[in-house]
């Protein structure tokens, strides 16, 4: 059950990234599109319907985690907690500039607080998982020893850069798919613009994290490279969709390359012997086959929730929607 486990909170992160990922991107990119009030007020209404129920996707994994991985929820909350407090301190800043840009007269702060409230975590994330990948100092106790300086090593600050750069290419396409017109091609110039360096950073990322993982990890990194190709040749092509669908692709193979370089390890420790594994870190058998039960009745619930508001909100937005 342990494993089992292991690959379904892997799941919950995939289902996050793949879908806070392009709503981060349509964040960072809202000040750089266009300037005019019409067309940003359609850039936000691309995923003013959705946004909360993608986060949902973060509330599970976390619930998740510290419910079948007690250990290794204690040990990540509590060495870093710095950076997660700043990733939950902008997502509120965002949720509540999504809310409220509507109702002021002034949408200028509401739009700061949106960029950076989509900036910092699509920054935050990837440092905070090239840090897992790379291992972290725990003591015998699992304790985590290292301080924020630790955190911010140069690895992980190319971990930040490749989720940056890969969220706002994923936004980039999803803002060419549900727009029309002017606004359209300036999200498929950007994302058009991004996607060498994207490429670049992100497979940089990907060979220099090593790891284990064996064909699994490498089948993953090479659909990572594939869906990053695939997006940015759909895009000059016009064929929005298959772009959409390539840089998903993309997001959901970084993932799994990341869990499947993991395991068995669920925190890797600098030495090894202190490391958690699916297995020290777990709850009990019986927490597991409750959770498993709960999961399976609930998930299907989400998932039809989730693709029946996507399809009712899927109609292309102008800038004079």
């Amino acid at each position: 059950m342990e494993n089992v486990w292991f690959v379904l909170i892997a799941v919950l992160w995939t289902g996050y990234f793949l879908l806070e990922g392009f709503d981060f991107g349509v964040g960072i990119l809202l000040p750089v599109l266009s300037r005019e009030e019409a067309d940003r007020r359609a850039i936000v209404k691309t995923i003013g319907p959705v946004w909360d129920g993608n986060e949902v996707w973060l509330l599970v994994a976390g619930g998740a985690t510290f419910a079948a991985f007690p250990e290794w929820y204690a040990t990540l909350f509590s060495g870093f907690y710095l950076p997660l407090f700043l990733i939950l301190l902008a997502l509120i800043a965002r949720g509540v500039a999504l809310e409220y840009r509507s109702k002021s007269d002034s949408t200028r702060g509401w739009d700061r607080a949106l960029f950076w409230g989509s900036l910092v975590p699509a920054f935050l994330w990837g440092v905070a998982f090239a840090n897992i990948v790379r291992g972290v100092p725990l003591d015998a106790d699992h304790e985590y020893t290292g301080t924020l300086l630790t955190l911010l090593n140069p690895f992980a600050l190319l971990g930040g850069l490749a989720t940056l750069l890969l969220f706002t290419l994923h936004g980039a396409v999803f803002l060419a798919l549900r727009t029309t017109g002017d606004l359209r091609q300036a999200a498929a110039r950007m994302a058009k613009s991004i996607s060498p360096a994207a490429f670049l950073v992100v497979m940089a990322f990907l060979l220099l994290s090593g790891g284990g993982g064996g064909a699994v990890r490498w089948a993953a990194v090479a659909l990572v490279a594939l869906g990053l190709i695939g997006a940015v040749a759909a895009t000059v092509r016009g064929r929005d969709g298959w772009a959409f669908t390539a840089s998903a692709v993309a997001i959901v193979a970084l993932v799994c390359a990341i869990f499947s370089g993991l395991w068995p390890n669920v925190m890797p420790a600098l030495d090894p012997a202190n490391s958690l594994t699916v297995t020290n870190a777990a709850s009990s058998p019986y927490t597991l086959t409750v959770m498993t039960w709960v999961a399976a009745v609930f998930t299907p619930v989400v998932l039809a929730y989730q693709a029946w508001t996507y399809w009712i909100f899927r109609r292309r937005l102008t800038g004079a929607a």
